[in-house]
């Protein structure tokens, strides 16, 4: 039986809200920083209709319970397809917004892959070395449950920036679980940062490394992510994640 998707949240005026974003900033921030933050990025009723979605099993390909695989403790769905309205146009949307970054970046660090304007044809450039599984995810923390420092790579064609959207509300939802980043520099200790967000919010991060100028010139840091301990409550968010897996 096929999944029921007449329910799911709409795609309407994403291409909009998109544009209207500052790219400008969040280029800036993502040179300076490895991160940004888009502000208020989804209205709340499009963060609940999504967090609701987490309970249709539906729309799932497959679940994973962190803890049986050493990643930490929660759990994430990665959406089947086709992919739900919303999450199938932020994609489109929000990925030639980070092609610019993306290519300047691999020119920084000196490698040859470019990423071509549209999402359809990276989209076209992972199903042909074998990616074809979709990769957006919904993620759910409970009480004591967390995120260990990881990197999403799911074969050999990986876009360098992915977004997540914060479902829930800090201290009304849950408490605790902050997104935090490090970045690992060579020949010096790792640098730790804590991405402070609200309901809505979307973060734009590296995947796994970016360029750094240093005094004698680029050199390139790796990047992870997870998520703190959840003090109390429960945490979903949302993952926009550009390339398909194996």
């Amino acid at each position: 039986m096929s999944a029921r998707r007449d329910d799911v949240p709409t795609a309407s005026g994403v291409d909009e809200r998109v544009a209207a974003a500052d790219w400008a900033r969040v280029s800036q921030d993502l040179d300076a920083q490895g991160c940004a933050v888009i502000e208020g990025f989804l209205a709340r009723t499009e963060c609940d209709d999504l967090a609701a979605l987490y309970a249709r099993d539906e729309l799932f390909r497959s679940r994973v319970v962190m803890e049986r695989h050493g990643f930490g403790r929660g759990e994430y769905k990665y959406f089947a397809r086709p992919l739900p309205a919303l999450i199938a146009s932020l994609r489109t949307s929000i990925y030639p917004r980070l092609v610019p970054v993306a290519n300047r970046w691999s020119a920084a660090m000196g490698l040859e892959v470019q990423y071509p304007e549209e999402h359809a044809r990276f989209v076209e450039r992972c199903h042909a070395a074998g990616q074809v599984q979709p990769t957006p995810l919904l993620l759910q923390y409970g009480e004591g449950d967390y995120n260990c420092l990881h990197q999403d790579l799911y074969g050999e064609h990986v876009f360098p920036l992915q977004v997540a959207v914060l479902l829930s509300e800090p201290e009304r939802d849950f408490a605790g679980g902050e997104l935090v980043m490090t970045e690992q520099r060579p020949r010096m200790q790792s640098r730790p940062m804590v991405v402070p967000l609200r309901q809505g919010d979307a973060a734009v991060f590296a995947v796994r490394h970016r360029p750094v100028q240093g005094a004698r010139g680029v050199y390139r840091v790796n990047v992870r992510h997870g998520v703190s301990r959840v003090r109390s409550g429960h945490r979903r968010t949302v993952g926009i994640i550009f390339h398909d897996a194996a």
